[in-house]
């Protein structure tokens, strides 16, 4: 038995329709019509185009003089580089017994490290950073409320538009929970795991902001944008220093772990976490919209005018594919066998994001119809 493919990995692996020991060490690529279903390649696809879009956004606002988001952008790749191996293999780093064996990808067209890291995923993690961060930017939260009002909306922004990319995939095959971890996947909204809903989705994505946005948004000691090796040093920092904001943030509920959990009580807690990131978010939004203030001239970014809706209709179209399985499910068990996450709030997710994208266009025409400023 390798450390790699370890029984809890056998079984979520086999239940994905593969043997994660007749995988490679290093890259596998396979053609996009073998995948075990076909929102696969289209995920891979709005993924993947969107990293590069947003890559191209992010360089063209460095060269004007910006670089938060192109910083944003490399941050949310050190951040990955530093979290997703010890969950893939936390045998590896004296890991496994504290956190155990958490979760399995399928396999998609180009996978990384064992199988275990989809190209896709390391696509998301700019994606959902540079959509959250793009949107509240472009509302003007950051210019007129500062870093840490920014990123708190920030935390909202990347609670709706990830959650509904969440609570799908265990339903549609594309990764797989070991819910026999009662360390980490316990307690859980359906298929969905409370801690992902609240550190990955929010909590994770507004540290990294708000560290991006300190280190680098300000002004090197010539007075111009930062350049060269002091970006690069305080971009990697940012996001070296990400995971252990995850930390603090799951202090409360940890209170409730240890050898016998009471899950119940770190759902209360986690809970009224996640409440706190909708009510403080809708909070920052909602103020700061019925402000007087106008705002600037700078008209929306077509990334952010284009892509978070592109986004979110794509997992409109994956989630009303996945609704009749949904609604036919025994006990949260579809007839392929697989676990459904949580319409209800997903639906509150896909609300939310609609109306974050609502106020966006509505500033962007507000702008438009602006007399020019002098």
């Amino acid at each position: 038995m390798s450390a790699v493919c370890g029984p809890d990995a056998e079984v979520l692996t086999r239940d994905l329709g593969f043997d994660c020991h007749d995988v490679s060490p290093v890259v596998s690529i396979r053609f996009p019509w073998e995948l075990a279903h076909w929102t696969m390649p289209l995920l891979e696809l709005l993924v993947i185009g969107g990293a590069v879009f947003a890559l191209v956004h992010a360089v063209r606002r460095h060269r004007a003089g910006d670089p938060v988001n192109l910083a944003l952008w490399c941050a949310s790749l050190v951040y990955l580089f530093v979290t997703e191996p010890p969950l893939y293999f936390p045998e590896w780093f004296g890991l496994d017994e504290l956190y155990g064996f958490i979760f399995a990808h399928n396999q998609f067209t180009v996978q990384f490290m064992g199988d275990r890291l989809p190209l896709y995923i390391v696509a998301f993690y700019p994606v959902i950073s540079q959509v959250a961060y793009e949107l509240v930017r472009s509302l003007e939260i950051f210019r007129r409320r500062g870093a840490l009002a920014g990123s708190v909306a920030v935390a909202l922004v990347c609670q709706v538009f990830y959650e509904v990319f969440d609570h799908l995939g265990p339903q549609l095959k594309w990764w797989s929970w070991n819910m026999d971890n009662h360390i980490v996947n316990h307690p859980a909204m359906a298929a969905v795991p409370l801690n992902s809903m609240l550190l990955f989705a929010s909590v994770s994505m507004a540290a990294m902001t708000y560290l991006v946005v300190r280190l680098v948004g300000g002004p090197a000691a010539d007075g111009g944008p930062r350049r060269g090796w002091s970006l690069v040093l305080r971009t990697v920092v940012a996001g070296v220093l990400t995971p252990p904001t995850m930390a603090v943030a799951g202090i409360p509920s940890g209170f409730f772990g240890g050898n016998n959990p009471n899950t119940t009580a770190q759902a209360w807690v986690l809970g009224i976490e996640l409440a706190l990131i909708w009510l403080a978010g809708a909070w920052i939004v909602v103020s700061h919209l019925r402000s007087p203030d106008p705002g600037t001239d700078e008209p929306l970014s077509t990334f952010a005018r284009f892509y978070p809706a592109v986004y979110l209709g794509g997992m409109a179209v994956f989630w009303i594919s996945a609704l009749p399985a949904y609604f036919a499910a025994d006990d949260g068990i579809t007839g392929d066998g697989t676990p459904v996450g949580s319409w209800p709030y997903a639906f509150a997710c896909f609300l939310g994001a609609g109306l974050l994208l609502t106020a966006l266009y509505r500033k962007g025409l507000a702008r438009r119809r602006a007399p020019a400023s002098v």
